[in-house]
């Protein structure tokens, strides 16, 4: 499945088409605390996940959605990966540099029963990237357990 990366934002009266895999939302201004870009290094995150997307052979669940800030400035560049009946996460420490193993972490978070991928499962690249988690109880569908370790 190719990666739906919209360009534009999405009208305010219809809301963005429910992804089958994971969502990968990817903060485009993040700036990793250095100065103002026309091309921050989030903007290239998410250039080079499209780039790995467009030219994977395999089958990828992930879907990439820009956003403008997730307010973790100091720890950028940052995504969320979220889906329906699983935790959502917050993720830091990325780079443009990290894409391929940010990719192989959704795959990993695609295919668990709740959201959870242990660290020992994660690229090693990766060890540092978790902010945070949202419980996927806020979601009606959801039945995941908020004592799950992290």
């Amino acid at each position: 499945m190719p990666a739906s990366v919209p360009h534009s934002a999405p009208s305010s009266h219809a809301p963005p088409a429910v992804a089958e895999g994971p969502v990968l939302h990817v903060c485009t201004t993040c700036r990793r605390g250095g100065p103002g870009l026309d091309h921050p290094p989030g903007a290239q995150l998410l250039d080079r996940l499209t780039a790995l997307l467009e030219a994977s052979q395999q089958d990828c669940p992930v879907t990439l959605r820009p956003v403008a800030c997730l307010a973790s400035c100091d720890r950028g560049c940052t995504a969320a990966i979220a889906m329906p009946g699983r935790w959502t996460w917050l993720l830091g420490h990325l780079g443009p540099e990290k894409a391929e193993d940010l990719l192989a972490y959704a795959r990993l978070y695609a295919a668990s029963a709740k959201g959870t991928v242990m660290p020992s499962r994660r690229p090693a690249s990766l060890s540092d990237m978790i902010l945070g988690r949202v419980p996927a109880t806020l979601y009606p569908e959801a039945t995941v357990s908020e004592q799950e370790p992290s």
